[in-house]
């Protein structure tokens, strides 16, 4: 496996022909923003699949600084190019940031789960909580969003990504946002019991 330069950054581990295959669409939470991309959560969790020989593949197609606007217009393309059976969607939380319209960032998400069942996948959303920095009704329904598509399109869910390390500064980089390298094999140990059972019955 080698580490691809590039704002996209894209993880391929090898695996035998008609292997099944994962693609992570994601932010700088999933694209190990300021890290290697060998330590970073999602190719922790390749090297766990790889190790179990479970004949699962790995597509790491986040983007630091990607919006649900941005993972909208991509779908389709990683869809085409990769035809995985599971994606996991880990979008949502520049948009919080930046005080996006929530119906904007709903119908963005709406659009991309759509996709991916149509494209006969399975869909993990893993959410994010935001600061109350645009007040806390913004924040609450921020959160609640998550819950709400994955009630409504049947989807796995994993509500707040970073729930393990969230009060823990010694978790973090020096912008207190973005984990650390010591905290990526805590956010797989979190991620992996809602993904599990999206890979078949002896991953759990």
């Amino acid at each position: 496996m080698r580490l691809l330069a590039g704002v996209l950054l894209v993880m391929l581990l090898a695996a035998p022909a008609g292997a099944r295959t994962l693609l992570v669409m994601g932010d700088s939470l999933s694209a190990a923003y300021g890290l290697t991309a060998e330590q970073g959560w999602v190719n922790l969790l390749a090297e766990r699949l790889d190790e179990r020989q479970s004949g699962w593949s790995v597509v790491n197609a986040s983007v630091s600084g990607e919006t649900t606007a941005g993972g909208a217009t991509r779908i389709a393309g990683e869809l085409r190019r990769h035809a995985p059976d599971v994606v996991a969607i880990q979008l949502g939380a520049n948009d919080g940031l930046r005080g996006l319209p929530l119906e904007q960032a709903r119908a963005n998400l709406a659009t991309m789960i759509e996709r991916v069942q149509s494209a006969g996948a399975r869909v993990l959303l893993i959410g994010i909580r935001i600061p109350p920095n645009y007040g806390p009704e913004y924040a609450d329904a921020f959160h609640a969003m998550y819950f709400d598509l994955a009630q409504r399109y049947g989807t796995a869910l994993l509500p707040f990504l970073l729930e393990p390390i969230a009060t823990e500064r010694a978790a973090f980089m020096a912008d207190n946002v973005h984990p650390n390298a010591t905290a990526q094999q805590r956010l797989l140990e979190h991620v992996w019991p809602a993904l599990a059972p999206l890979l078949g019955p002896h991953e759990g």
